[in-house]
């Protein structure tokens, strides 16, 4: 059973701390050995900071021998709760540069927000001091790898607005465009099933609303529950849960909304009109904030969204 991280004490506070710099750093030396061929700056810079989590790992281990002695207990980022799981991309060959530079920007923003947390569990000054020198450093890092390039000396550094706006996308966009793909998507054939079913507005009014409603509760406790966000920096999960929720909602009542009118066929081109409103929109906002190609997001939603149209009609008019 993984453990909460306020019942940590400062011994395992700083084992995780230990092994947390450990991984970083073999996962660090892993996109180097990945990008070295192609991309030999970036891989420079994943070694340099490969050989700086070493060093961190040696400054927790003086800190923790001199405290608690030799043994250190085995904890790990999967024995927390908090922890993001992290796909192994660092084992893809080839290793996209792009995916590296995320990937690597998401891990020194959980590594940041942990010891963030720890300096308020830790008492002892020592520890505390060491904790908040890492953190300090962690920011540098998470600064270079978001302006990780080719072209761009390690010594440049992303602005305020850059870093606000990942969290901006890492906190809000993420789970609310979730939500607003799986309303729109999963809602499609309940409602338009019901229509072709009974070819009444008023049933697929009924049947849209109690989908798009019971989805977006569903969603909502499912992201909260999902991530307390207190190591992935993903924001509060009542927050993330709200946004998740109500634009899953939105998404299904937005095609459910043309019902109203009692002319069957109005409401149905209207619903139709609406749904293609709404694929646009998810493909926009992936292209805008997901840095998704426009025409691949647009083809990845609209094939998803025809494909249960297509099943709710089907299934309504059998």
């Amino acid at each position: 059973m993984a453990r909460n991280f306020k019942d940590l004490t400062e011994r395992e506070i700083l084992a995780l701390a230990i092994s947390l710099e450990e991984e970083d750093g073999r996962v660090y030396a892993d996109f180097a050995e990945g990008l070295r061929e192609t991309y030999p700056a970036t891989a420079k810079l994943f070694d340099d900071m490969g050989k700086e989590e070493s060093e961190h790992r040696a400054s927790l281990f003086e800190t923790y021998r001199a405290r608690f002695g030799e043994h250190i207990p085995l904890i790990r980022r999967a024995d927390v709760k908090g922890f993001i799981q992290k796909k192994p991309l660092w084992l893809a060959r080839p290793l996209k540069i792009a995916d590296a530079r995320k990937q690597a920007e998401l891990m020194e923003l959980e590594t940041r927000q942990f010891y963030q947390k720890a300096i308020e569990q830790v008492t002892d000054a020592g520890i505390r001091k060491l904790l908040g020198d890492l953190e300090e450093i962690e920011r540098k890092h998470q600064v270079t790898a978001g302006a990780m390039q080719e072209s761009i000396p390690q010594t440049v550094k992303k602005t305020e607005d850059e870093a606000q706006r990942r969290l901006f996308v890492l906190q809000i966009v993420q789970p609310g465009l979730a939500g607003l793909m799986d309303g729109s998507v999963s809602t499609l054939a309940p409602v338009f099933a019901a229509a072709f079913a009974t070819k009444s507005s008023h049933d697929a009014l009924l049947v849209g609303l109690a989908a798009s409603i019971g989805a977006g509760i569903s969603m909502a406790f499912a992201e909260a529950l999902s991530d307390d966000g207190s190591m992935t920096g993903r924001g509060r999960p009542m927050l993330r849960g709200a946004v998740t929720g109500l634009m899953t909602a939105a998404g299904g009542i937005g095609h459910t909304l043309p019902f109203l009118l009692k002319d069957f066929h109005v409401a149905f081109t209207a619903a139709v009109i609406i749904v293609a409103l709404e694929l646009a929109t998810i493909a926009w906002v992936r292209n805008r904030y997901m840095d998704t190609p426009l025409l691949s997001a647009a083809f990845q939603v609209v094939v998803g969204g025809v494909l249960v149209f297509v099943v709710g009609i089907a299934i309504g008019s059998s």
